[in-house]
Formats: C-alpha cells, sequence, structure tokens
C-alpha cells in the first residue's frame, strides 16, 4: 500500500506559477504509475497528467498541455506537478492517484489510491 500526501497549492494570480507535490510513504514508490486530476467547483474530477513509474513517459490533458509538467524523483518517493501560465479555469482541488504498474494511466478508475487534495485558486 502506499500513503498519498499532496503540499504546495494556494492563491496566485493568473499568469503565475504554483508546485503541487506528492509525497507518498512505502518503499515500493518506483513501482507505482502516478498521476494528477482535479475538480472544480460544481464539475467532475477530471485527468490533468500522468507519469510512468520511471518518469520517461509523461501525458498531458490537452487544457494543460505546455503549460504543465509532471515529473517524479524517485528517491525521495515524490511526484510533481509544476503548474504555469495559470488561468482562472486552473482553479481546483488538485488530486494526486497511483497505481502499480508500469505504464501511464488516464482513467480514474484505475488508480488505487488517492491522496486528500490541495485547493488550487487562480485570480483573474
Amino acid at each position: 500500500q502506499v500513503h498519498l500526501v499532496e503540499s504546495g497549492g494556494g492563491l496566485v494570480q493568473a499568469g503565475g506559477s504554483l508546485r503541487l507535490s506528492c509525497a507518498a510513504s512505502g518503499r515500493t514508490f518506483s513501482s507505482y504509475a502516478m498521476g494528477w486530476f482535479r475538480q472544480a467547483p460544481g464539475k467532475e474530477r477530471e485527468f490533468v497528467a500522468a507519469i510512468n513509474r520511471s518518469g520517461g513517459t509523461t501525458y498531458y490533458a490537452d487544457s494543460v498541455k505546455g503549460r504543465f509538467t509532471i515529473s517524479r524523483d524517485n528517491a525521495k518517493n515524490t511526484v510533481y506537478l509544476q503548474m504555469n501560465s495559470l488561468k482562472a479555469e486552473d482553479t481546483a482541488v488538485y488530486y494526486c492517484a497511483g497505481v502499480v504498474g508500469s505504464f501511464y494511466y488516464t482513467r480514474q478508475d484505475v488508480y488505487d489510491y488517492w491522496g486528500q487534495g490541495t485547493q488550487v485558486t487562480v485570480s483573474s
């Protein structure tokens, strides 16, 4: 099992940047594919970005491509989401998720483990 804890959320002006972190417990973090999802008020949770267990392959939602970067440090049991050029529509609770696997995954129902979420608010 793995326990996930997100951090790094906050209030930022449009055009600004934030870096989210997701720290994982356990000694098998490098076996987990990781993903970031978000849920805006009144909307369903949606896929943002995913990374395979080695960090060599990433995938992004069209809405964040070119602005967000997912990365991981397996030595630190942490996955990151660097968010640049933030827009008001990026306002949401951001969740990290993990699943044992060798690929990257965009579907929420694939993931077994979820963090509690961190709020990101972008003011326009």
